[in-house]
This record gives C-alpha cells, structure tokens and sequence, in this order.
C-alpha cells in the first residue's frame, strides 16, 4: 500500500506533463487562434531589457508605471544547492536556492509584458530542478518547459496576463514538497499598466518595496531531541520526508534564518513614507500583522484587478499564495512585523522589523504618566 501510495504521488506531475501535452495539441481551433495571436516574429520586435537581480528583502528598479508598450524582460537565475545556517544556535539544513537566497529574487514586470527567464542549474548541484510560475499560463507553470539538470542552462519566455503578485517555486516530478520546503520559491510582481489604484480607481503609489518570503524548515532530530547534520542533500532526504510527513515545522522564518530582517538586518523607512510590503508563503498559510501600524491598502491573496481592503491589523495570505500590503509610517521607532499566530512568530522564527526614522508625534501617541508606585 505505501509503495502505490509513493508510485501515485510521484506520477503526479508526470501524467499532468503528459495530459498538457495532449491538451495542447488538440486545443479548440478557437484557442489555437487565441494562443497564436502574437507571432514569434512580432514578439522579436519588442523592446528587450535585462533586469540584474537583487537579493530579497530588496526588488530591483522598476517604474511603478509602464513607460510605452510592452517589453521582453530577461532574468537570469542561478540554482544553488547549498547548506545554510537557521538561528544562532548552529541549526544547518540543505536549502535549494534560486539564486542562493530564500526566497528567490522577487521579479517585477508590467500587465502585457514577456518575462524570459534564463535558468541555470549549477554544475556542483546534485538534483534536477525546474521552475513554476502561479502568473503564467500554461500547464504547470513551465515547469515541464524547464526541467534542467545540473551543468545546463534552459531559456523560458511566457507573457504576464494577469496583475498581482505571484509565489514561483520548483516543482520536480515525485519530489515537490521537499524542494519547496527546502528554500525553493520566490515571487513574481506583474504591476497594472498604469499603476497600482484604490478601490476607487485613483492611483496609489510607493516610496519603498520590500519582499518578506516566509519559509517552514523541517529539520530532522536524533534521538536526543538534537537537530541533525548530513554531509549532502541527498543523505538527508529520508529524514528530511519523515520530518515533513508530521507537519509540524522546526523553523517558521522570513527570509532564509531567525533574525533575517531584525537588527542590522531590518527593514528600514522614514516617517511620511509609504511601503509596499510583498508577502508569499509557498507552503502553509500566514497572517501578516505590523505591530503599531496597519495595512492601509492590503490585496491579501495579491491580485490588483480586485479592490484593495482598507485599515486592516492582520491579513490572510493562503499557502502558495503572496499578498501585497500598503503602509505610510506616521511613527519613528522599531516596528515588529510578524506572522500573527505568535507561536510561530516567537518561538519559530517568522518575525521581521521595520526601523523607521522620523519626528514623533504626540498627538497619535503620547505617554501622559510614567510608570509610579501605587
């Protein structure tokens, strides 16, 4: 029973490669028509500009509104199998990396444009790794399209339809879990045209960006209680399945380790300004909350066609979901920012800060009595 269990699990994303092969094959004319509406040659003609990517929580440069028609956009990645360290008592596990960070780099791109991404799997890696994009359309992802093994490179090119953040994650046939809960995943911003809008249609803008990924690690333990050590991913992974088949995380953390984004690693503003905060969760559900402030304009489950809600204290982003939240500081000081089930905030990991700058205003917040002896 175990063994069809497994041959089932691990023919999932076959038999979905094989099935989308037919269906494309034998599409409706009217879809083909659809599908075939750009030609190759007229795609070529398109501006191309290549974006060198930044590591999270930082977004390289983009307009926040698209400047003439739609572009090519080239992205190149690198896969790193590589071991990294999860809080400050020496906890080490394997992580797969798109681009050595957990998360990957967030891409940004605009409604209409063409993302062609470059990936490369290195050739010290042991595993076969693709890529597969929630914005894209196509079965699953492009990650039938990008299947590459260690020492190759594979060009994919899709178009960005549909506005909002997006979770990317690696999706290898029989082995999905294990490559997502080991640091796999990123996001991807397909911005409107013409720019974010409130859910009045006027225009929204933002001084800042940053992307928190929030990622669960399943770090096997000896019979001690004593988190475990390998020499390679591979020795690791029967363990590493056990340890995942409980659903209980050893480490709940935004971007890659406890303290990622506190201390010298903060986020950082000035009062006045407004930030754009980029939240994914490739695997579990998460509730975002920003201690002291707010989401002024929060589209939880990321899509900018819908109207952003207003003056929220907490969001719910869905596993393999991100979510975009909208804040302008009012206040200096150093503000929390956490997964609001607190457990995994402060005995886990999954806690950021944002250190503002700035005058303080009494009339918001003012201390009348310090504390005195009763």
């Amino acid at each position: 029973m175990g063994e069809d269990l497994k041959l089932t699990r691990r023919s999932i994303l076959v038999g979905a490669a094989a099935s989308g092969a037919f269906v494309q094959a034998t599409a409706p004319a009217s879809a083909q028509a659809a599908m075939s509406k750009v030609s190759a040659a007229d795609v070529a003609k398109l501006p191309r500009v290549k974006v060198d990517l930044v590591n999270p929580p930082f977004v390289h440069a983009h307009e926040q509104i698209a400047a003439g028609g739609p572009k090519v956009v080239a992205f190149e990645m690198t896969i790193q199998e590589k071991k990294i360290v999860l809080d400050d008592a020496g906890t080490e596990t394997f992580a797969f990396t798109f681009n050595g960070t957990v998360p990957g780099p967030l891409m940004v791109v605009h409604e209409g444009d063409y993302v062609e991404l470059t990936l490369i799997n290195a050739a010290t890696n042991e595993m076969m790794h693709n890529i597969d994009f929630h914005a894209s359309t196509g079965a699953l992802g492009g990650g039938a399209l990008t299947e590459v093994n260690p020492g190759e490179k594979v060009v994919l090119r899709w178009k960005a339809t549909r506005p909002g953040v997006f979770v990317y994650h690696c999706a290898p046939p029989g082995m999905v879990p294990w490559h997502v809960t080991a640091g796999m995943n990123g996001a991807l911003m397909v911005l409107p045209r013409d720019g974010l809008k409130d859910q009045q249609g006027k225009p929204l803008k933002y001084d800042r960006v940053y992307y928190v990924g929030e990622q669960d690690f399943y770090v096997p333990r000896d019979e001690h209680g004593k988190f475990k050590r390998y020499a390679s991913p591979g020795e690791a992974y029967e363990d590493t399945q056990k340890a995942m088949r409980t659903l209980t995380p050893s480490h709940i953390v935004f971007n890659g380790k406890v303290g990622g984004l506190t201390g010298k690693n903060a986020m950082t503003a000035k009062v006045g300004e407004t930030v754009l905060i980029i939240h994914s969760q490739a695997n579990r559900d998460t509730r975002p909350h920003l201690i002291g402030g707010h989401g002024d304009y929060v589209w939880a489950t990321g899509k900018f066609r819908n109207p952003p809600e207003r003056d929220l204290e907490t969001w719910f982003i869905p596993g393999g979901c991100a979510g975009a939240a909208l804040y302008t500081f009012l206040q200096p000081g150093i503000y929390a920012y956490v997964n609001h089930n607190l457990i995994e905030a402060f005995e886990l990991g999954a806690a950021g800060h944002f250190k503002v700058e700035g005058e303080w205003n009494d009339d918001l917040m003012k201390q009348i009595q310090a504390p005195v002896g009763m």
